[in-house]
């Protein structure tokens, strides 16, 4: 099977050759990928308990755009925040921009980025605070940035799972929003362009941006769930999501890549060709900038809020006249390396690292 490793092993060389100016942060995936699983990081020596052989198995790079570094993060994220999950209606809010802004965004990804995350918070916060929708003084939401479509194009957008309510301006009572309606998204539009175009002012940077950009709608989608149990779990595997997945691949032929995409609103699979030199452009575009953060916390449910859960539960099942307690969820299965011989489970005798900044997935 051909894997997003094999790519860069093939094409790595020429492309860096072909674009030398690339930035340190493409430089450091590149690398990673193609060192991941190699012995470059070292490795772990097991033993089957069933047959008593040993097996060798590599360390992982660990970086977070490396398909092969993401498979247990995505379940161990899902788990936890259905566990701190609150009961009544969850919303999921997608906030977009104009195709001909993406340009000018992957040009300034941290700053863009930044101000895509405070335009969307503020924007929620400034429209739930109107007493004809919620009139809290408080909402609360996850936000997730999503940067790539369905062919790897650049597509920069976030997503928000907003609990449908509030806290009091004295924190001490939950104003619910309606089951089925948090705020417009027609008024939560102009609100959220606004914010970003006034943070990009600030930044000395709106004379790089097309005016046409601030005429034109800038589409917000609401999606209501029930409770927030399906909303996490349509959100989660975006949280760890590389740009594409090795499962995607069909083959790698010449210089040429094939992969599957599906078209929205459809299930049927198809498949699309680039060129290798096209294809590690589209993937690399997508590698955050060193140490952003793409999943954050606002209002009610940031980290400085001193409000615990349990009493967010019990509020909120009082205003909704519904149980506060969380289901029970078995705990995920510890990850476990089985023999490939027998089948046995095996444990770590011993561990041997050749780089101080080596990842262990015993996966």
């Amino acid at each position: 099977m051909t894997t997003i490793r094999d790519i860069f092993n093939a094409f790595a060389s020429e492309y860096l050759e072909r674009y030398p100016t690339l930035p340190t942060s493409h430089r450091k995936v590149i690398s990673a990928i193609r060192n991941c699983r190699s012995g470059h990081y070292g490795h772990s020596l097991y033993q089957c308990q069933s047959c008593g052989g040993h097996h060798r198995v590599q360390h992982a790079c660990g970086n977070r755009h490396c398909p092969q570094c993401q498979q247990h993060t995505t379940q161990q994220w899902l788990s936890h925040h259905l566990e701190q999950q609150l009961p009544g209606p969850h919303f999921l809010l997608t906030f977009t921009v104009p195709e001909t802004l993406r340009p000018f965004i992957r040009s300034h990804q941290r700053i863009a980025y930044q101000a895509l995350f405070k335009a969307s918070s503020l924007a929620l916060k400034r429209l739930a605070k109107d007493e004809r929708f919620i009139g809290t003084a408080l909402p609360g939401c996850i936000g997730v940035l999503h940067t790539w479509g369905r062919q790897l194009q650049y597509h920069p957008h976030i997503h928000d799972i907003v609990p449908g309510g509030g806290l009091s301006e004295d924190h001490a009572e939950w104003l619910p929003s309606r089951a089925n309606f948090f705020v417009p998204v027609k008024a939560l539009s102009p609100i959220y362009r606004a914010i970003f175009k006034e943070d990009m002012r600030h930044a000395g940077l709106l004379e790089q941006i097309d005016p046409q950009v601030w005429t034109i709608p800038w589409n917000v989608h609401s999606q209501a769930h029930h409770q927030g149990h399906s909303a996490f779990t349509y959100l989660a595997p975006y949280v760890f999501r590389v740009a594409i997945s090795n499962q995607r691949l069909v083959g790698l032929t010449d210089h040429t890549v094939t992969f599957t995409y599906r078209k929205p609103g459809s299930s049927r699979p198809r498949t699309t060709t680039l060129d290798a030199m096209e294809f590690l452009r589209r993937f690399l575009q997508h590698v955050l900038p060193d140490g952003f953060m793409k999943v954050r916390h606002f209002g009610f449910l940031h980290a400085s809020c001193a409000i615990p859960t349990d009493t967010l539960r019990r509020m909120i099942s009082q205003a909704h006249s519904i149980d506060g307690e969380p289901p029970h969820r078995e705990p995920p299965e510890p990850v476990v390396a089985f023999c490939p011989t027998w089948g046995g489970q095996m444990r770590v005798v011993m561990r041997l690292w050749t780089s101080n900044r080596a990842f262990v997935d015993t996966g």
